[in-house]
């Protein structure tokens, strides 16, 4: 018995456009992290510093980045959804 994908699986026309989107949006991401390794190598007494809320500015740069990940994650589904339905519907005639 043969174990063959369940559905057809042909070109993805999105695929250099998700792959440059993705390398951009891990540029942007690592420039945000290298920010806070910065600031934590050059100054770290400024990350007891507190912001709001009784956090301390670590805390509230750390939750950023968890939150900036989680909406670049939504943006690149969104994005590249759009782009596939762009591009492979019209590759196969409109047949879904």
């Amino acid at each position: 018995m043969l174990h063959e994908p369940s559905v057809s699986v042909g070109k993805d026309n999105a695929a250099d456009y998700k792959a440059s989107l993705g390398v951009v949006m891990f540029i942007v991401y690592s420039i945000i992290y290298t920010g806070f390794v910065l600031l934590n190598v050059i100054n770290p007494v400024s990350m007891e510093i507190e912001m709001f809320f009784g956090m301390n500015l670590a805390c509230v740069y750390g939750f950023g980045l968890i939150i900036i990940a989680l909406i670049q994650a939504l943006i690149y589904d969104a994005m590249c959804k759009k782009q596939e339905e762009a591009l492979n519907t019209t590759d196969r005639g409109g047949n879904e």
